[in-house]
């Protein structure tokens, strides 16, 4: 296995953990790291919050025309959080669409990473609701503000490290 086998090797067969878009991207000289498939045949992919708009404009010229959803998640107490892109490619005469994940981590003590609210509008929900659950400022959505909880909320509801309070106060209750 040389350096440029995109594949390992496990149990004497071959797994490919990069597939067409990362050869794409690949091919164009943009940052990104393959992390395999889905169970479903899904490709996933790694970007870091500052290549994000690059790889975003690149994706929506590759053909992701379609946001399927966007989520986030926090993986451990004190770890990284995630953000995460679910695309898919519709296009005239295919059989099947081709579907992406992109997957951004970053630290809990200042996430930040760039909306895409500007290439795909459907993400301006989606990324206010991780920002309402878990604390992640997308930089330069239009509105980003709670979605979920009330703007007098204090906290992440999502993160594992969050303490739940005591007691809840009623609000405008009138």
């Amino acid at each position: 296995m040389g350096p440029s086998d995109n594949s390992i090797t496990k149990n004497d067969s071959k797994i490919k953990i990069q597939g067409r878009l990362s050869d794409w991207l690949s091919k164009h000289k943009l940052a990104h790291r393959p992390l395999g498939f889905d169970y479903q045949g899904v490709e996933i992919l790694q970007t870091e919050p500052e290549d994000w708009p690059s790889i975003a404009v690149a994706l929506y010229t590759y053909g992701s025309n379609y946001l399927r959803s966007q989520c986030a998640y926090d993986a451990m107490p004190g770890g990284l959080l995630t953000s995460v892109y679910h695309f898919t490619k519709v296009h005239d005469g295919a059989d099947q669409p081709e579907e992406i994940c992109i997957k951004i981590f970053v630290s809990r003590v200042d996430p930040r990473i760039p909306s895409v609210f500007w290439i795909w509008k459907s993400a301006s929900f989606q990324e206010r609701e991780s920002y309402d659950m878990l604390g992640i400022f997308y930089e330069n959505h239009p509105c980003l503000k709670r979605i979920l909880m009330p703007d007098s909320w204090i906290g992440w509801p999502l993160r594992k490290d969050y303490i739940v309070p005591d007691f809840y106060e009623l609000q405008d209750a009138y």
